[in-house]
């Protein structure tokens, strides 16, 4: 089959859930099936900025073809931090001023919109990822009956606008990462249940390296005894400010305890400056799963997660979690490996941490528990026999 997939942004150097998986998705659809895949995409690396670093033009990566176009302008943040008070504190307002307040969010890529839409006859499928962006909600219209549509849904203001209520009549299947994006999709947006969907059974293939080496890891930061480990953007969209805060109460009302909390990703938001709060900054690949290996447990604050690859990568290096209660998707993911702890306010975070710091055997239960989660359920052989299936139910190819 010849497939297109559509993203905001799209590279090596691209650092995004969405965008990450979206990549590992075309990869192996090549890889594993030999299919034409190519990708629509901006030259953007940054989603803060929609700067164009990339030059435009036809690329070949991983056996992928990359068409990339130039964004019309950076993103203004203080005209968009305005706009985005007043929009999302309407979601039933005017459509031209949500429309206005997409285009403000970027990335802003008039060209790319046009060649979708002349390749409209070129291509079995297109593939959109992600529902937030200019991207897909330009030009996934254009090519309507063909679509397939990764919304990387989850509860946030955003997806409660009225401009999105049109755009989720329009795809010709979905496909979902997990049963509880299928649920929030179809609840939102009920002409989404007459539309082929792959039933939640989504996700990605978890691959990591084999040899690790946690003590090289500790060696190398000068991490002595237990941590947590939080791996993704520091910012306040993760709920970083909470763990914080969480953190700090719980070092205060047990002062002996010897619990770093350790932290790998870009620093959007000042991080407090203390001896047991570690930020390592970006990091290698082998000293990310190294670190995995290393911790005691991963933590993952967010409120609004479509899917958390690094969550799954944890659970397949026999990692337990602790995640916010808050977010369906990881309080699924706990509820149906048992290999995670799940929290929502401060004295319930206190207590996992503690259960979790003086039970090692449980500690590793829970990692042998991950581990199996993910071999069922989250290999690439078996996610792509998904999407084929899904794209045969769509396009009505045998």
């Amino acid at each position: 089959m010849k497939i297109c997939f559509v993203v905001q942004r799209y590279g090596e150097e691209v650092n995004g859930g969405a965008e990450a998986y979206a990549r590992q998705v075309a990869e192996h659809m090549v890889s594993l099936s030999g299919h034409e895949v190519e990708c629509a995409t901006t030259c953007a690396v940054d989603y803060m900025t929609w700067k164009n670093e990339y030059p435009a033009g036809d690329f070949e990566l991983n056996g992928v073809t990359v068409h990339r176009f130039p964004n019309r302008r950076q993103r203004d943040p203080e005209k968009f931090s305005k706009l985005c008070g007043k929009v999302l504190s309407n979601p039933g307002g005017d459509k031209k001023e949500q429309e206005d307040w997409m285009r403000d969010q970027g990335p802003e890529c008039p060209e790319l919109v046009s060649w979708v839409r002349s390749k409209h006859d070129d291509f079995d499928c297109f593939i959109f990822v992600c529902y937030l962006y200019y991207t897909t909600y330009f030009a996934l219209p254009e090519v309507a009956d063909k679509a397939i549509f990764i919304p990387t849904a989850h509860e946030e203001a955003p997806i409660h606008l009225n401009i999105f209520k049109d755009m989720f009549d329009l795809p010709a299947g979905f496909y979902y990462n997990t049963v509880e994006e299928k649920y929030l999709t179809q609840k939102l947006f009920p002409s989404s249940k007459e539309k082929p969907d792959n039933d939640g059974k989504g996700g990605v293939g978890v691959e990591v390296p084999e040899n690790v080496d946690p003590e090289a890891f500790r060696e190398k930061f000068g991490i002595k005894g237990d941590f947590m480990l939080y791996v993704g953007r520091i910012d306040e969209n993760k709920c970083c400010p909470e763990l914080f805060t969480y953190f700090e109460e719980y070092k205060k009302r047990d002062p002996d305890s010897d619990l770093k909390l350790v932290l790998m990703g870009k620093e959007v938001i000042k991080v407090p400056k203390r001896d047991d709060i570690i930020s390592l900054g970006f990091v290698s690949e082998e000293d990310k799963f190294s670190g995995i290996k290393a911790a005691t447990f991963f933590i993952l604050p967010s409120k609004f997660e479509s899917l958390s690859i690094v969550v799954l990568e944890s659970m397949k290096m026999g990692i337990p979690c602790l995640v916010s209660g808050e977010c369906d998707v990881l309080k699924g993911h706990c509820l149906r490996s048992n290999a995670g702890l799940y929290y929502s306010g401060y004295y319930e975070f206190e207590g996992c941490v503690k259960y979790l710091l003086s039970n090692p055997g449980i500690r590793e239960k829970m990692g042998e528990n991950g581990i199996s989660y993910v071999d069922r359920d989250y290999t690439w052989p078996e996610l792509v026999k998904g999407y084929e299936e899904l794209i045969r139910k769509v396009t009505g190819i045998s």
